[in-house]
């Protein structure tokens, strides 16, 4: 093979300051190669396998520089390249969602956001359990501008954005996260081997034509069921989606809501909803947009016969653009097309449902005409994600990153594993143990995000999934530089995938400031809990990172402390904030045992804060 260099070293790239770097690649075997950077050369010769790496000296940060690399028959320039820090950023979809998914919200940063010393280079999705893989299979780096910034992860843009005006030194974002991922599908086989029942799995993964001959079964289930729906739909064959189709003899049914609420029971399948707007003349011959909230499971959405857009799954907010040319004075008719999976078909309460323009806007919520358009007999048979299986995404993503210098990494995942949260900790802790092995630069910072409130409030006290999964990540926090980022207060009940993604990478790069840039005395954490003493039929609970001082925000009662005795039945408690500790109690509990805040899917309300305004992390006392 001529000289040929892995794709993260290319045009654009980030090198990791005061860090010895590796540059390597593939030469013919016992080639020489010479790299030269910065008025230095460093030479190596390829192995028999055409392998060759070199190490430079540590760097400072600056650029743009250029790196030329020499072989006999082949030479390469690497131009526009920057030193300053390297941040991986991995996880499931949370960090996965690009700034493409919050542009709405987020209009003037990316009117504003040119800058070319934040950089991202996207890993391609890609599982590999044979072993891990040397390189990735495409992938560049791209500068921070209009034009790319809907493609960076909106986590890592304000971590980035955050740091870079702090420390004003370059900021390369590796992005190598994928949604719907377990952790176990981040672990290395070597770390795997403490969890021998995922072992089993990757062993099973392994064999030839295994794969392959699931894939083609489902894939040939999935495309029966959705073939059998189409062909059957009367509403494809009459054309419900045009404005002249005569819905008269429709039911009428209330918009937002569930198939249940609707009357539509458990039914799996094709179901049309249609209504007629009236626009005025204001609204038309110019862009407008329509937004449906979030439908379960997949759309198709028309308006006057025009198809405006379509998404294939439940989560992404339904937020479509309509052409200038479409609306019209006077009636419009909106109609949609709305595929249910299983039977738990939903328009999701609490969304917006709206037609508007920059200056005007019609609320699209209420009364809708809705009629079957096709049954399925079964649900829509479940699809194989071998991205979500053990080993896969660490040998096909983190594998090839392994020998590229950073300064640290990123992480938001954990939904994905709140089915079975026990034992996560474990997982985790030899997640960060294994990467920091296999990267070779000792314990570098990891830094993640604990999962964000979702789900409906329960007015009781109650075992929750969630909660525990909070209290997994919480003990993490016993590996050595790690930090965790509080996100209770910034989840979305509705929504597994909450539009405030700005405060989430701005604590992320506060926790950054204080563990990787050695700003010892900075306040980057909210109230942790650090121990408990019972008094009488009082326990008191002292906390660690309480800043200036512990605080209710809003002022008022502390909320959502629960207790209970040994028996672990758990009821609301009083709690009082006395110094750096809080003394909970319940007079109906003489002799307490446990003590858990904020402990719920959603802990609605939860208000113990400190004064620089971060929220106490969820915990229980039990062991």
């Amino acid at each position: 093979m001529t000289l040929t260099l892995p794709k993260l070293i290319s045009d654009g790239m980030i090198l990791q300051r005061d860090k010895k770097v590796k540059i390597w690649g593939w030469a013919l075997p016992e080639e020489k190669v010479v790299v030269h950077f910065l008025d230095k050369s460093y030479s190596a010769i390829a192995n028999s396998d055409g392998k060759w790496e070199v190490t430079l000296p540590e760097l400072k940060a600056g650029g743009p520089h250029f790196m030329v690399i020499e072989a006999s028959q082949k030479s390469i320039i690497i131009n526009n390249i920057l030193i300053g820090d390297v941040w991986v950023c991995s996880g499931q979809s949370n960090m996965v969602l690009p700034m493409e998914r919050v542009k709405d919200i987020y209009e003037e940063e990316i009117y504003s956001c040119d800058n070319p010393f934040i950089r991202q280079f996207t890993v391609p999705d890609r599982y590999n359990f044979k072993g891990p893989q040397e390189d990735l299979q495409e992938g560049s780096w791209e500068e921070l501008s209009k034009e790319t910034i809907l493609r960076f992860s909106a986590v890592g843009y304000f971590f980035a954005k955050a740091l870079f005006e702090r420390y004003r030194v370059p900021i390369g974002l590796i992005k190598a996260c994928v949604g719907g991922t377990p952790i176990e599908a981040w672990l290395s086989e070597d770390a795997l081997k403490q969890f021998p029942e995922n072992l089993k799995i990757l062993e099973q993964l392994r064999v030839d034509g295994y794969i392959e001959s699931i894939k083609k079964k489902k894939e040939a289930e999935i495309s029966a069921w959705y073939e059998n729906l189409n062909k059957n739909d009367k509403g494809m064959k009459l054309a419900w989606f045009n404005p002249d189709c005569d819905d008269s003899d429709w039911q009428t049914v209330n918009l937002p809501a569930s198939w249940k609420e609707m009357g539509l029971n458990s039914l799996k399948g094709v179901v049309w909803f249609r209504k007629k707007v009236n626009v005025p003349a204001s609204m038309t011959g110019k862009p407008a947009k329509l937004y449906m909230g979030t439908i379960v499971d997949s759309d198709h959405t028309y308006i006057n016969g025009t198809l405006v857009g379509s998404i294939s799954y439940r989560y992404p907010p339904r937020k479509y653009e309509v052409p200038a040319n479409l609306l019209k004075p006077g009636e419009n008719v909106i109609a949609i097309r709305v595929i249910s999976n299983d039977g738990n078909g939903e328009f999701v309460k609490g969304k917006p449902y709206k037609l508007f323009t920059k200056d005007y806007q019609l609320s699209l919520e209420g009364e809708w005409k809705c009629k079957v358009g096709a049954e399925a007999p079964k649900p829509l048979p479940p699809m194989t994600f071998f991205e979500y299986k053990p080993a896969g995404l660490f040998n096909g993503m983190i594998a090839p990153l392994l020998k590229f210098a950073i300064k640290g990494v990123i992480w938001y995942q954990g939904e994905s594993n709140t089915d079975s949260p026990e034992g996560y900790h474990e997982k985790f802790r030899a997640l960060i143990t294994d990467w920091r092995q296999k990267w070779g630069q000792g314990d570098f910072p990891f830094l993640y995000v604990q999962l964000a409130n979702f789900m409906e409030a329960k007015s009781q006290p109650s075992e929750s999934k969630w909660a525990q999964l909070r209290e997994e990540q919480r003990k993490t926090l016993s590996v050595p530089n790690t930090g965790m980022a509080i996100a209770i207060d910034l989840g979305e009940w509705n929504d597994l995938h909450p539009s405030n993604k700005k405060d989430v990478g701005e604590r992320l790069a506060l926790l950054a400031r204080k563990i990787a840039y050695g700003e010892k005395d900075l306040v980057a954490s909210g109230p942790l809990y650090k121990s408990m003493k019972i008094e009488g039929n009082k326990v008191i609970i002292e906390f660690s990172e309480v800043g200036s001082g512990l605080v209710v925000k809003g002022g008022g009662e502390l909320k959502h402390f629960a207790i209970a005795g040994s028996d672990k039945k758990f009821v609301w408690a009083k709690a009082v904030i006395e110094g750096d500790k809080v003394v909970v109690w319940n007079d109906s509990i003489p002799n307490p045992a446990y003590v858990r805040y904020a402990w719920a899917d959603n802990p609605e309300g939860a208000n113990l804060y400190n004064k620089e305004g971060l929220p106490a992390s969820p915990f229980t006392t039990e062991e």
